[in-house]
């Protein structure tokens, strides 16, 4: 009896609303959610009237609203996936908790620690999902490196480097201004700095940094982080430079390198000059034999298969009703970590994680 009701309702469709209807969701969100099994896209929110009716093609039965409040308060719907500016995720998160709706929240879980701090205290006690969406996790190639990382295959590590940039572009008037929730760190950084909390499993003791204010506010970021233990990485950001997210593990038996635009899988070169240039004509002659995949992954990078991964887990997690990773908890660490370095370039000195406030939200 108990078996056949668990089999009921990993069958019965999860009713997701979908809070936000911007570019990013057009392009990624609701080609994911209203494909996805055991998914329903059951209701659109967007202000825009006019993305409003461009969503509705993907879900045309879909219940649609100008106001996300009166999607949540729709009983039916069971989960949402938030995708709107990072100034409005607080209190969206806030409001969809409250309603005992599921959450997954796009990246950055707030626009700074305070608003963070709230989102965990709403969420705290209550027996809800609460995603944050670094997909980036959910990406075979981190999911390779973390692997390799693991099994010791680098030896010690004695450094990393990494760089996620983009090319200038028009940006929308609230990513121009870090107070409206715009400048890399939220937008890029976020991503890289979940990822090698990740892929080490260490937590950030120390940073030190340098933001810069180049065609928009806070939109080039140089930035030292220490994770004790002789594990230090070395990352830039910028918003107005080339098109690049590339990660460099530096071993005593190797290096690891992938660039997630241009990487069939990570690239682990020799200390052994020959044959660490063997190797690389090698890796570089397969990549070719794979560009197919690699155009694909050029000409869209927007469009990953991470994403449809992520999703996937978020719902299988409510129907088996068990915990998330990456969740809310994680969103406040990264936000910790954002904080420091912001503190950090504005004193022009190294922040410890310890003099930024925190508490133990692992829920």
């Amino acid at each position: 009896m108990f078996h056949q009701a668990k089999i009921d309702k990993l069958m019965n469709p999860i009713k997701v609303g979908l809070i936000g209807c911007g570019r990013i969701a057009q392009l990624v969100h609701l080609k994911i959610l209203s494909s996805l099994p055991n998914v329903q896209l059951a209701a659109l929110a967007e202000i825009d009237s006019e993305r409003l009716k461009e969503a509705s093609h993907y879900a045309p039965e879909a219940l649609t609203f100008t106001d996300y409040r009166e999607l949540l308060a729709r009983p039916e719907i069971q989960a949402v996936v938030i995708c709107l500016p990072n100034a409005l995720h607080a209190e969206t998160a806030i409001a969809a908790l409250n309603h005992n709706k599921h959450v997954y929240l796009e990246k950055p879980l707030a626009i700074n620690l305070e608003s963070a701090k709230k989102i965990l205290e709403s969420w705290k006690g209550k027996k809800l999902t609460g995603m944050i969406g670094f997909n980036f996790r959910f990406h075979r190639l981190y999911q390779s490196v973390k692997k390799n990382i693991l099994s010791g295959m680098l030896g010690k590590i004695m450094m990393v480097r990494t760089s996620f940039s983009n090319a200038s572009q028009i940006l929308p008037v609230w990513k121009q201004f870090r107070e409206s929730g715009g400048g890399v760190m939220l937008d890029l950084a976020s991503h890289h700095i979940d990822l090698l909390r990740f892929i080490f499993e260490r937590e950030v003791r120390n940073v030190f940094a340098n933001i810069r204010s180049h065609s928009s506010e806070d939109d080039c970021a140089v930035v030292h982080l220490d994770f004790g233990d002789d594990l230090t990485a070395q990352s830039f950001f910028s918003m107005h430079a080339i098109e690049e997210d590339r990660l460099e593990i530096y071993g005593e038996k190797g290096k690891l390198v992938i660039d997630r635009y241009l990487s069939a899988y990570p690239e682990i070169i020799s200390p052994n000059l020959t044959l660490g240039r063997s190797k690389r004509f090698y890796n570089a002659t397969l990549s070719l034999a794979l560009s197919p995949e690699l155009l694909g992954r050029i000409y869209n990078p927007v469009y990953l298969p991470s994403y449809r991964a992520a999703f996937s887990y978020f719902i299988k997690a409510i129907q088996e009703n068990r915990a998330v990773s990456p969740n809310f908890s994680d969103g406040f660490q990264n936000m910790r970590i954002i904080e420091a370095i912001e503190k950090s370039a504005k004193a022009k000195q190294e922040v410890a994680l310890s003099n930024i406030s925190y508490e133990n939200f692992a829920y």
